[in-house]
């Protein structure tokens, strides 16, 4: 299970549900990555995405403590259950909000992280993974420019395994 992220430079990942700024070409990056995958989402994250539906080609799983049906989607009321569903998926990304990233993003080998150069009000964050031992910063692209004009960048990091780097030793 991987995470797939978009943060500003205060790690902030949204305002009042939603994101301030968003990136078109990300938008772009993420649907081909997340295309045919296993998704886990918050239901107020769900409720962002257009007309507050599920995500298309993808098999949605939605964590929320409500007792709700949602149409086109899998309820998740626990990680344990979350676990239990995607045991023999063989792509399956963590795609926010907040709650479900602090509850998952444990569970993850992965983190793919868009980061925008701007630092726009936000109320929900993302765990600074710079200040975490369990992550370890494995690759960066080139600084872009948008088509809005805003400054990104796409980083991945990976889990840091102690007996991984004791057998590079």
């Amino acid at each position: 299970m991987d995470a797939i992220v978009a943060y500003y430079q205060n790690w902030g990942i949204g305002k009042d549900g939603t994101q301030p700024i968003v990136i078109p070409e990300d938008r772009k990056r993420f649907q081909e990555m997340t295309e045919g995958a296993t998704v886990i989402v918050g239901r107020r994250t769900l409720e962002d995405f257009p007309d507050g539906k599920p995500l298309k080609n993808r098999k949605n799983i939605v964590m929320t403590r409500q007792d709700i049906e949602i149409e086109g989607a899998t309820v998740a009321h626990s990680v344990q259950e979350v676990l239990e569903m995607v045991k023999d998926q063989p792509r399956v990304y963590v795609i926010g909000g907040e709650s479900v990233y602090e509850a998952l993003v444990p569970y993850c080998e992965k983190i793919y992280i868009t980061k925008i150069y701007a630092k726009p009000e936000c109320d929900a964050f993302f765990q600074n993974l710079d200040e975490q031992f369990a992550w370890s910063f494995e690759s960066e692209s080139e600084i872009m420019t948008s088509s809005t004009g805003h400054r990104y960048q796409y980083y991945v990091y990976e889990k840091y395994y102690i007996t991984d780097n004791i057998k590079k030793l």
